[in-house]
């Protein structure tokens, strides 16, 4: 990954995002795109959509979310401690001790996420795993009236959003989740267009919402209309302790991207992008799933007559905690195998399986 691509990386992942709070993110990407796009447009739902060559026979969407998982402010007691809601799936363990900023209309507040003592804690409480309700931030504030001067119901939080970087060129950070499909799409894009004429008309979508339900690839997808759309999102590392691998395949960080296979994957698209790996000697893992796919190639799939869909992921150790682990080679792998795919794509295809 060169020192731009990589710094452009490290910009998405120290942005907050919170499903439904999109929208510094999506300035990045916007900016980001009207360097390399014919035209960049925003929905009413918040997704940016960039296109290039949209006269193409082909309509083709790469499609990445960049929302994250957060917490809402829900509640400000007497004492200026703060009760939040969470968006998106939350293990609870996760908070305890956790430094959050809270995102107000004034600018970013630190806090820290916290509980009763151990000490304190009774045998039966010791037992049990906190619930959401049974933890508070706290922003050091004297009173309610301090506390709600600068922070108000609804305001975002996140983790505090930090980028350590591991050896073997592995990552640590908040919200890889997707923002580094994110940037495997955008890169894709950039590197697709940047290599010469497209066969294709080139679509990419930064989309909002998959955390609390898949919403913003319905609503993209649906706007674009495209012939065929692959999904790129992170999957689930295996190479570490505790996770078996008979129930959840053999994904190793470092092993370049992971292609899924099954229902929700157009058998035509798994096979040009395997091609595109071969072709490009691009090094791939293969993933497997019976179902529809908690991701957005699952509201892609489904969109309007049905869209030819792929998936394709990069690995991920230790998915919505808050050091959530990839390595960079697999990610500018994967950028790579998406604008080796889009630039495969001349003549009449059928996606008909």
């Amino acid at each position: 990954m060169d020192a731009a691509a990589r710094e452009f990386l490290f910009r998405l992942l120290r942005t907050p995002s919170p499903s439904g709070y999109e929208q510094p993110i999506q300035r990045l990407v916007r900016e980001y795109l009207g360097c390399c796009a014919d035209g960049v447009t925003t929905d009413s739902h918040g997704n940016v959509i960039g296109v290039k060559n949209p006269a193409g026979a082909t309509r083709v969407l790469l499609a990445g979310h960049c929302d994250q998982i957060g917490l809402i402010v829900q509640y400000v007691d007497a004492d200026g401690f703060i009760s939040v809601q969470p968006i998106g799936g939350w293990d609870p363990i996760q908070l305890v001790g956790a430094r959050v900023t809270l995102w107000t209309q004034d600018g970013p507040v630190p806090g820290v996420m916290s509980r009763k003592p151990i000490h304190l804690l009774t045998e039966e409480e010791r037992k049990q795993v906190p619930k959401m309700k049974d933890l508070w931030i706290d922003i050091g504030a004297e009173n309610k009236a301090d506390c709600e001067s600068v922070v108000r119901v609804g305001d975002a939080v996140t983790f505090e959003l930090e980028v350590r970087p591991l050896r073997r060129d592995l990552c640590a950070a908040v919200a890889m989740d997707d923002k580094v499909g994110l940037w495997v799409v955008l890169e894709a894009f950039r590197r697709a267009v940047a290599a010469g004429p497209l066969p294709c008309a080139l679509h990419v979508a930064s989309t909002v919402q998959e955390e609390i339900g898949l919403r913003g690839a319905q609503t993209s997808c649906y706007g674009v209309d495209p012939h065929v759309a692959i999904a790129v999102d992170v999957t689930h590392a295996t190479d570490c302790p505790t996770i078996d691998k008979k129930s959840e395949g053999d994904v190793a960080l470092g092993k370049g991207p992971v292609v899924y296979r099954g229902p929700n994957m157009n058998p035509h698209v798994v096979d040009r992008l395997l091609a595109a790996a071969a072709t490009r000697e691009i090094p791939y893992q293969l993933a497997a799933s019976g179902r529809a796919t908690p991701t957005d190639a699952n509201a892609l799939q489904v969109t309007r007559a049905g869209v030819a869909t792929g998936l394709v992921s990069v690995p991920n150790r230790y998915m919505h905690s808050a050091v959530e682990t990839v390595s960079l080679d697999d990610a500018d792998r994967t950028a790579d195998l998406l604008a080796a795919f889009v630039r495969g794509l001349e003549g009449p295809i059928s996606w008909t399986p």
